[in-house]
């Protein structure tokens, strides 16, 4: 059996083709319980570089805390949501080693199928099984209504829980390229505060910030990043219609305008403002996408938003200040209300490259 391989961030790697890749899946279009989603057909034979390698990640289904993944990577693709009802979310998608194989660079895709490498399924599997593998039935739904079934409604049964203690996924973030040691020396630097922070009553932890928010340029950090607003969690919280369009620019308000938007839960009109945000305060970026649907990962049902949002180019957690599950490199895109953003014209600022 060959050994599985450990690619870095940065690696080029070739999508084998659909043939080789069905071949590798069983009836229900998995391979070791992880779906081959109808929309990664489309780069099968195309060569890409290792985003980063996929050996943990967050739980966004029952919020249990970083995740251990084996034998995958995210290469710079994300889902479109063309096979699931035209959710917005765009999150990265992940690519076991079995369906890539190794390559020198950005060079022609190989044609033809390479039969040595087939790896035998249970049971034979077919594009239009991946197809309708890719929705389920649930007899709590309503009359019409689609249950989906995607990468991230199964990532429990795809994972193991990776306690937030074990050293050893630290060091495979550095050696796999993911992470420098200056952005992991940050994060443990974070972690430790917080984790004294959790423990320490009203009046200390009040210092506390205050002390971090002085000092932090010694650690290369950010001030505390999460801080709350002040407005009651019983009252409405303002807004602003830019309705905002992709290819605009816009300038991220500071932390401080942002935070008089928010109520004494952080949230406005029902979004969170998550600490993996600010260090996106006071950027200029370039707007990719509006957010009305999306799936909700725990149902697999699609939930349609109130009030929309919108996603940035380039604007995903980086996980520095996530707790359980730092440095995880699933990089999901944050979603941004519009009072928390101001319209610039072009020239109007230096546009942000996306962060790595």
């Amino acid at each position: 059996m060959e050994r599985p391989m450990k690619w870095r961030a940065g690696d080029w790697v070739e999508v084998r083709s659909k043939e080789e890749i069905l071949g590798t899946l069983d009836s229900r279009g998995r391979l070791e319980e992880l779906p081959f989603m109808p929309e990664m057909f489309r780069y099968c034979g195309q060569r890409f570089r290792v985003y980063k390698r996929a050996h943990k990640t967050c739980d966004t289904v029952s919020r249990t805390g970083g995740r251990r993944l084996k034998d995958a990577v995210h290469l710079e693709l994300r889902c479109d949501g063309e096979a699931h009802g035209g959710c917005q979310a765009a999150c990265l998608l992940f690519w076991k080693t079995a369906w890539l194989k190794p390559v020198d660079g950005p060079g022609e895709a190989s044609s033809g199928r390479d039969r040595s490498t087939d790896t035998p399924a249970p049971d034979s599997c077919t594009e239009e099984h991946v197809r309708v593998a890719a929705s389920r039935n649930d007899p709590a739904a309503e009359p019409g209504e689609t249950v989906y079934v995607c990468q991230a409604t199964e990532l429990t049964r795809i994972t193991e829980y990776l306690p937030w203690w074990d050293m050893r996924q630290y060091l495979e973030d550095v050696t796999s390229g993911n992470v420098t040691v200056g952005r992991l020396f940050c994060g443990m630097v974070y972690a430790c505060f917080w984790e004294v922070l959790e423990h320490s009553g009203n009046a200390l932890g009040g210092a506390l910030v205050r002390f971090y928010d002085r000092y932090h340029r010694l650690w290369g950090g950010l001030p505390f990043p999460r801080k709350m607003g002040t407005i009651p969690a019983d009252r409405g919280t303002p807004t602003i219609a830019l309705n905002l369009q992709p290819g605009e620019l816009v300038r991220v308000r500071t932390h401080e305008e942002i935070l008089s938007t928010l109520n004494t839960e952080g949230k406005n009109r029902g979004l969170s403002f998550d600490g993996e945000q600010v260090p996106f305060c006071g950027g200029v970026y370039r707007v990719r996408s509006r957010v009305s649907t999306f799936i909700d990962e725990s149902t697999g049902r699609m939930k349609s938003m109130k009030n929309d949002a919108v996603i940035l180019e380039g604007v995903w957690c980086q996980a520095r200040y996530s707790d359980c599950r730092m440095m995880c490199p699933r990089s999901i895109y944050s979603w941004w209300r519009e009072i928390w953003l101001e319209r610039v014209s072009e020239g109007g600022g230096d546009v942000k490259a996306p962060p790595r």
